[in-house]
């Protein structure tokens, strides 16, 4: 991946190609950033650009053979280090026997979340983490010299995710790294990561993208209306990710919306007949729906809530959704407000814990009735 292909983050690039032209390439890097800001793909970026056998200014080629294997991820001088499971029978725990599913998950997209990763080698109830035997893995690569350029690289991935025993064993390398290494760590949670690994790296903040920069995304890649783009990053929160799940997620958040709005029409006329009804039309749509619609009321509940602060930057509605909340926000209020969360998050326990839908949906709905009165 090229540096030019990574989305906004410009003053990052800047500081790379400074380190670049200057001559004063850190040994070790962390990259540290909200999840879908860009962090993988400026990790990618920069090891394509220290590899590249043509570099141009600011940027690789993206046409030597070193550009072209690292398309693929399998620069022979480049390695990765990312949380994995112990699978059963097995003694070692290691990402080389998750390489390919790795690079499959990264040739799709390199903005990725640890939630992906889980579901693509299906860790079921394991938590992967970042085990001491890649310790041993990552000293015997580094030890090789360098096949094709004078950079040996190591992107490691979370390293919040190492165990103790595999960071302390890391430590002396940081302190020690062979010539020409580079590590570069990608991590979300930098407070969780051992303190002494962090002093000896250099630390670079990569901040939630522009929304300018997920506009211009939309319009270029998704062929979006200029108003859909805008709309749309504006409800994403810097990240590459939410804007993503926001596109994918469109035509269910309309029938969220639409439920939405009628029940609280029906909450505040208090027609029962019809909050039943409406009581079992939720039901009926699948437990994980069910989470995923307490869940949009809860965002509903709570930007309604901000409109009355009047700051446009604070608030994260689609069009339809404001236009609603030109009429409805002033009856959430700071006299309901924690009342209303409350009862999203019962509902959410008790949909989790398998309680009926249909008792669950139309308890809350009355407890609207009473809520949305208060002044």
């Amino acid at each position: 991946m090229l540096l030019t292909d990574v989305i906004g983050q410009q003053r990052v690039k800047e500081i790379f190609t400074t380190m670049i032209a200057e001559k004063r390439i850190p040994h070790a890097i962390m990259l540290s950033g909200a999840e879908g800001t860009g962090k993988m793909p400026l990790a990618l970026g920069l090891a394509t650009r220290l590899c590249c056998e043509n570099p141009k200014e600011g940027d690789a080629c993206g046409e030597c053979n070193s550009c072209i294997q690292m398309r693929k991820l399998v620069h022979p001088d480049v390695h990765f280090a990312f949380p994995v499971i112990k699978r059963k029978g097995g003694k070692k725990a290691i990402s080389d026997d998750f390489i390919d599913d790795w690079r499959q998950l990264l040739t799709d997209s390199p903005y990725i979340s640890l939630a992906q990763w889980m579901q693509r080698i299906d860790t079921g109830n394991a938590q992967p983490k970042i085990f001491v035997d890649e310790s041993d893995e990552i000293y015997r690569k580094l030890s090789l010299k360098a096949l094709q350029g004078k950079y040996k690289i190591m992107i490691v991935w979370l390293p919040e995710k190492m165990n103790a025993e595999c960071a302390n064993k890391l430590l002396k390398l940081l302190e020690e790294p062979p010539q020409g290494t580079v590590f570069i760590m990608v991590t979300e949670e930098p407070d969780a990561v051992l303190p002494t690994l962090v002093s000896r790296m250099q630390r670079i903040n990569v901040p939630l993208l522009e929304e300018n920069d997920l506009t211009t995304m939309l319009e270029r890649r998704y062929m979006l209306p200029h108003e859909d783009a805008v709309d749309i990053a504006h409800r994403s929160e810097g990240s590459v990710l939410k804007t993503l799940e926001n596109i994918h997620t469109h035509e269910e958040k309309s029938s969220f919306f639409e439920l939405f709005i009628n029940l609280m029409r029906q909450a505040y006329a208090r027609r029962i007949k019809e909050m039943k009804a409406w009581s079992e039309e939720v039901a009926g749509m699948g437990r994980e729906k069910q989470k995923r619609f307490l869940t949009y009321c809860q965002h509903m509940i709570r930007e309604n809530f901000m409109y009355n602060f009047k700051q446009k930057d604070m608030i994260y509605m689609s069009p339809a959704e404001n236009q609603f909340a030109v009429r409805f926000a002033p009856f959430v209020n700071e006299s309901n407000i924690f009342g209303i969360m409350e009862e999203l998050e019962l509902a959410q326990v008790h949909i989790e814990q398998n309680a009926n839908p249909k008792f669950v949906f139309f308890d809350f709905a009355l407890k609207m009735i009473v809520l949305l009165k208060q002044n």
